[in-house]
């Protein structure tokens, strides 16, 4: 199954669960800030991605969508 992720980079506080919780490692940290300080999480090769939704449980902050394609 090939999946994506859309991050919403003023709502991510960079708490990194996300990075722990995909089991690609496709998120890391971003060098950037956002608005709020905070350095918001990227995913680094969205092809890899398979939707498996973990980043999005895992969000405190609700700042990851998680698409699916068949």
């Amino acid at each position: 199954m090939k999946g994506r992720i859309v991050i919403d980079r003023e709502l991510c506080k960079g708490c990194g669960y996300c990075i722990s919780a995909c089991p690609k490692g496709l998120i890391t940290s971003n060098e950037d800030f956002n608005s709020m300080g905070y350095h918001p999480v990227v995913c680094v090769n969205m092809d890899e991605c398979t939707g498996c939704g973990l980043c999005n449980i895992v969000c405190p902050d609700i700042a990851i969508e998680v698409w699916r394609e068949d």
